[in-house]
């Protein structure tokens, strides 16, 4: 399985960037290998529109199934969903931490989008 998280640096160590569209890289772990690759997002981050699109898209293509992030828009939450993406918000801490947290069980799936779009 693969696992999307957003990240402001380019290793396991970074930290979660809360903002999904915007965040500096998307970092994309295996579950089954556990390893990772990081995917650079910087193209996103002055974005005036459709950050949040493009990053989902990305996620998508990357083949990932689920997104570790501190927060998701409307637009980019129904990206997601339709290419089959579980999203996880709130993670905190590094990108090792957030994804120990998802395969622990200790993060709900997110229903709907947490905050509105250009926050």
């Amino acid at each position: 399985m693969k696992i999307a998280v957003t990240a402001k640096g380019k290793d396991l160590d970074a930290e979660v960037d809360p903002r999904f569209g915007r965040a500096q890289y998307l970092i994309v772990y295996d579950t089954d290998g556990d390893s990772f690759s990081a995917m650079d997002n910087t193209a996103n981050v002055d974005a005036t529109h459709g950050a949040g699109v493009q990053a989902g898209q990305s996620v998508a293509r990357a083949g990932a199934t689920a997104l570790i992030t501190g927060n998701c828009g409307p637009r980019a939450f129904s990206v997601l969903k339709s290419a089959g993406v579980k999203v996880y918000t709130g993670a905190k801490g590094t990108v090792k931490e957030a994804v120990e947290a998802f395969k622990a069980g200790d993060l709900p799936p997110a229903d709907a989008p947490n905050v509105e779009g250009h926050w």
